[in-house]
């Protein structure tokens, strides 16, 4: 007897479920799906004993009644037949959570702990081949790491999310390709198990993991699920419109979504899959020290830059990875087709180079699309932007969430999500107020010119078990002095056009000023921080007439905010695009003269001014 859950990903060959001693589990389970046309067993992914006459000796020896692909079951399930997938999965960022970890260690705490802290302890290597010892986190007994075991950990990958309120997901394998419905339970044929939780939706396998299946976990922190699909979980939460109803899109958690213009990937019919690769969502089987280490692909790649277009490379070998992985896409390259390559050397799977042009074949449908490429344009050949990130330009909307209120209680409990269990101390949150637009600029572990958001931007305040109020409303420290923080931050909602120049050079706000007021030539912030009314909430600069200078962090190792030259320098600009307005005009293309304003020339114009 089969119950729902995960069947591995590759034939498996002794296991057909219309053969040998698996037709006992279809005498209770008729009308259950087939896994896939490549997993058509029970026993070969489930384990039990379908000739047991009883449901409870047919269960006997099963891994896992409900999902075999759970961590400490999945080395029998799928990892039976996809041991490197398993391994890859277990050094994954998607698993270990260990950069999400040291994030949080350095914004809570102000130090990342030369431990390295993850969701389960394990001896890995880096990419060198290096020994990389995790120690579970469990260990971490301080603020950071109750936040996370008792929040961050719910959407954790290493177990199921068991929320019926359209947020829940299995774990371990099953979180991508097992996916639930939005209660939880199962609605396939299988009238034994029909509406039966926690399930998922049917027992058919999605060898390509749908975006409602990324989207469970990230509509949350950044929202990038939501913004890129055009759906705003701003500060509407329980507003009435329409007919006294909260709206107009319902959302898990009692919260609702407003519509925004969507990223123009989606509105091509783009889908997560369709940009980041297998190497990135399920690692490589080499463990990496934070989330950046496992990402690689880029903008460039497949659009090229000012200076430099699209690499590719001709892959001819059968069983090389863009060949093998497009074998269940709805398009065939034929062997020897260039492959679009990233920032890191290494092929797609689905980006071609075909007559000098760029195509994407959209995993799912097999639909080719173009993909334009900005090689030599005037907008991308501007002297000095060439540290410019390109969605610093062209989103439209970064999400920002400013002020965020935690409550830590040590006279409640709260559910410890990697213990499994109760334990003191509990949390809470309220906020101050979101906005997406605009957004403001700094400079990224990278030295590119980056949005960034209120990283962990936390006042914490903590009642000890005696209940005194031991910290209230604190701002954390970090790099040695109580600071607020913030983020490079990629928010997945780009447009084909670009912000204008002159709201880029002319807008404080984009600079890290935050909301403001122009005061004796210098904005002023109106966002202000109630523990200091000096500062912006929603900023990171301060302006005065000799200086401008940061009063918040970037807390991304090598980040910065722009100093007082870079400022100055680009509101220099914003003097030259009154006239030369255009991106082809042949001033940008070399260094601008900042002194030009002063000849001849220009003193003659202002003056007929």
């Amino acid at each position: 007897m089969v119950a729902l859950g995960v069947a591995a990903l590759a034939v498996l060959p002794a296991c057909r479920r219309d053969a040998g001693p698996d037709t006992g589990c279809l005498d209770c389970h008729a009308g259950l799906e087939t896994a896939s046309s490549s997993h058509t067993g029970c026993v070969g992914c489930h384990g039990g004993h379908p000739a047991g006459g009883t449901a409870r000796a047919a269960h006997r020896g099963m891994y896992g009644l409900a999902n075999p692909s759970y961590p400490g079951r999945w080395e029998q399930g799928c990892g039976s037949c996809h041991r490197w997938q398993v391994e890859r999965m277990q050094s994954s960022q998607m698993f270990t959570n260990a950069g999400m970890i040291a994030q949080i260690q350095a914004t809570w705490e102000g130090v990342r702990d030369r431990v390295v802290f993850a969701a389960h302890a394990g001896r890995l290597h880096d990419a060198r081949g290096d020994t990389l010892d995790y120690v579970s986190v469990l260990a971490l007994d301080d603020l950071s790491g109750e936040l996370y075991r008792k929040f961050c950990a719910r959407c954790h990958l290493g177990r199921q999310n068991d929320a019926e309120d359209g947020a829940g997901h299995p774990a371990g394998c099953a979180a991508c390709h097992f996916p639930f419905a939005p209660d939880a339970a199962y609605h396939g044929g299988d009238k034994t198990m029909r509406g039966r939780a926690m399930h998922s939706a049917t027992h058919e396998l999605q060898g390509l993991p749908p975006m409602s299946a990324c989207m469970v976990c990230h509509q949350r922190s950044g929202r990038i699920a939501l913004a890129y699909q055009g759906l705003n979980d701003g500060n509407n939460g329980l507003v009435p419109t329409r007919d006294g109803m909260p709206g107009p899109v319902p959302a898990s958690d009692m919260r609702n979504y407003s519509h925004i213009t969507p990223d123009v990937h989606f509105t091509a019919g783009m889908e997560c899959i369709d940009c980041h690769t297998s190497r990135e969502i399920m690692g490589e089987g080499y463990a990496a020290g934070d989330m950046h280490g496992q990402l690689e692909i880029g903008c460039r790649d497949c659009h090229g830059d000012g200076a430099t277009r699209p690499r590719a490379r001709e892959v001819w070998r059968e069983n090389a990875g863009p060949l093998r992985e497009s074998r269940q896409y709805g398009w065939s390259p034929p062997p020897g087709t260039p492959f679009v390559v990233t920032g890191r050397g290494r092929p797609f799977s689905n980006v071609f180079a075909d007559s000098g042009r760029i195509k994407v074949v959209l995993k799912r449908s097999g639909k080719v699309v173009d993909c334009p490429v900005v090689t030599g344009t005037p907008a991308h050949t501007i002297a000095g932007h060439e540290r410019m990130e390109c969605h610093a330009c062209h989103s439209r909307t970064v999400v920002q969430c400013y002020g965020c209120h935690t409550l830590y209680d040590r006279q409640d409990y709260g559910w410890d999500f990697i213990a499994g269990r109760m334990t003191p101390g509990a949390f809470s949150e309220t906020e101050d107020v979101r906005t997406l637009y605009p957004f403001p600029l700094a400079l990224d572990r990278d030295g590119r010119i980056s949005p960034v958001t209120p990283g962990c931007q936390t006042f914490v305040t903590v009642i000890d078990s005696a209940g005194r109020r031991v910290r209230d409303e604190e701002v954390l420290h970090f790099r040695g002095k109580r600071q607020l923080r913030f983020a490079p931050f990629f928010g997945h909602n780009v447009g084909r056009q670009a912000t204008g120049c002159a709201a880029c050079h002319g807008d404080p706000a984009f600079m890290g000023f935050g909301q403001h007021t122009i005061e004796n030539g210098a904005p002023r912030g109106t966002l202000l921080c109630g523990k200091d009314p000096r500062k912006s909430l929603d900023g990171f600069l301060d302006a005065t007439a000799d200086s401008i200078t940061a009063y918040a962090a970037i807390s991304r190792s090598g980040g910065r905010p722009l100093n007082d030259r870079e400022v100055r320098r680009v509101w220099r600009v914003n003097l030259c695009l009154i006239c030369h307005d255009r991106a082809d005009d042949p001033v940008y293309r070399a260094p601008l003269d900042y002194g030009a304003l002063g000849d001849s020339l220009h003193l003659k114009l202002l003056a007929a001014e």
